[in-house]
């Protein structure tokens, strides 16, 4: 496929009507050799289609086919292991396609690039934890923190399962689990994905709700206390790439954090183990010893 065919697909795809003559102008050729390039794209599967008349034209049916990508080997490389790294992350949205689209890239590559591939993938693995449910709940959700519209589901919190209605910010993946914060009613709460079920996207729209960015980079309004947590040199390694305590220096972490996390930070704390330590406040110390004491009361003895 030439240049101006290609320029042709990307320029049609902008979703606009175009005459042969205005794309003839454009690309500086006849009409009739810009009539015989959209014939050439129609029998390669491109989905054009002609609007007659006085204001008609060409354009791109909207389930579309994208123009392909033009890559060297070493980018067609990265891009088919970024594909398979993609089909490793569980309840990844619009993940249905994942499969088909790697195989449909593959299928495509010279034969030569296909045996390296295939050599390379004895050399590497993404190791990821199993997805609670299939993807088209990250999908519902992300689709309607784009769209600003509330959602409605069964969420399955410590005290039991509960009907919940909230405004959704987005998503986001860490350690395995999908993540959404969600503003309910005058509060923003964190919750974990694979712990939602029966999902309804309602009809409400509330266009204040801000976007995932956008709260992530808000500065914390609610009353906060400092944290210092000290880390042993492993337990640095490990936290630096924690999101939430990757700032360690010195193998000291001091940061503010409302005292309606301190719950959620004492759990998180307990998955280093003996590699940290609170410092302050004395709060946060009781709750990470209260749980720990409550783990080893199930056990018995003394």
């Amino acid at each position: 496929m030439n240049h101006r065919k290609l320029a042709i697909m990307r320029l049609m795809d902008s979703r606009q009507k175009f005459t042969a003559r205005e794309l003839a102008e454009r690309f500086d050729v006849s009409v009739r050799t810009i009539q015989r390039d959209l014939d050439a794209l129609q029998a390669l599967g491109f989905p054009l289609y002609t609007e007659v008349g006085v204001n008609g034209g060409y354009r791109v049916l909207p389930n579309r086919i994208l123009p392909p990508l033009q890559l060297t080997q070493q980018e067609a490389l990265g891009l088919f292991m970024m594909l398979e790294y993609l089909q490793q992350v569980p309840d990844f949205p619009y993940g249905s396609m994942r499969e088909h689209l790697a195989e449909q890239y593959f299928s495509t590559l010279p034969e030569d690039v296909q045996d390296l591939i295939m050599r390379m993938r004895e050399h590497i693995t993404f190791v990821q934890h199993p997805g609670g449910h299939s993807e088209p709940l990250t999908t519902a959700i992300l689709g309607a923190a784009v769209e600003k519209r509330e959602i409605e589901f069964m969420y399955h919190a410590r005290s039991g399962p509960k009907k919940v209605q909230v405004f959704p910010y987005g998503i986001y993946y860490e350690q395995g689990h999908w993540y959404m914060p969600a503003r309910n009613k005058d509060r923003v709460l964190l919750y974990r994905v694979d712990r939602m079920q029966q999902l309804v996207v309602m009809e409400s729209v509330d266009k204040s709700v801000p976007s995932l960015k956008a709260w992530l980079a808000a500065k914390e309004d609610r009353a906060s206390v400092e944290v210092v947590l000290q880390f042993t040199e492993f337990g640095a390694r490990i936290a630096a790439s924690d999101v939430l305590f990757k700032s360690v220096e010195g193998h000291e972490w001091r940061g503010l954090i409302p005292p309606e996390e301190f719950s959620f930070t004492a759990r998180k704390l307990l998955s280093y183990g003996p590699e940290v330590k609170v410092v302050s406040p004395l709060e946060l110390q009781q709750q990470v010893r209260g749980i720990l004491e409550r783990s080893l009361s199930q056990y018995g003895g003394g």
